[in-house]
């Protein structure tokens, strides 16, 4: 048995796309899937599975949250061991203990690159926020007190991509992996 992730996009933000963290882990387990742990109320699974093609886990997860809620909800699934390999390659600047820099962890789910991604959000602005991509992920680290004048901040969420990113910060992640 692997352990894998799925963070799920969009859920339980601004009362919108609810789905009880209880109910999401009792259906996880009714898949089929073992040691099935929810962190948070935001869409975060992790649990065994014997399977590892990954866009198959993704197609039955996102099958069984239509059936059950009634949500077209995009999933991205990852291996801990995949997720463990980003973390060791993250930047210096990212996820460190400074409370000015807020720093967040995209997930490009496939078939998003990171040059799409780029080539609808831009550069980032050099003074207030830092990007780098690595594998499917990109590093996104911002000032708290300026993330409105950052150009990543609104376009993560507004533009065309958005539907195929979800977003954590490096705590979450970090937590998730230790779990």
């Amino acid at each position: 048995m692997k352990r894998q992730i799925a963070f799920l996009r969009g859920i339980n933000v601004s009362g919108k796309n609810k789905i009880p963290m209880a109910e999401l882990k009792d259906d996880f387990e009714e898949l089929g899937f073992q040691e099935v742990k929810t962190y948070l109320n935001s869409g975060n699974v992790i649990f065994s599975s014997d399977g590892d093609d990954v866009r198959s886990l993704t197609n039955q997860i996102e099958t069984m949250i239509k059936n059950q809620f009634g949500l077209d909800i995009p999933v991205f699934v990852i291996l801990k061991e995949e997720l463990e390999d980003i973390l060791r390659n993250a930047p210096d600047w990212w996820g460190d203990e400074n409370k000015e820099i807020y720093d967040n962890l995209i997930f490009m789910m496939p078939p998003a690159t990171f040059a799409e991604v780029f080539n609808q959000i831009g550069e980032p602005k050099e003074e207030l926020e830092k990007i780098r991509d690595y594998k499917e992920v990109v590093f996104w680290s911002f000032s708290r007190k300026d993330y409105q004048k950052t150009n990543w901040w609104s376009k993560t969420a507004s533009t065309s991509i958005s539907k195929k990113l979800t977003i954590r910060t490096a705590n979450t992640v970090k937590k998730i992996v230790g779990m």
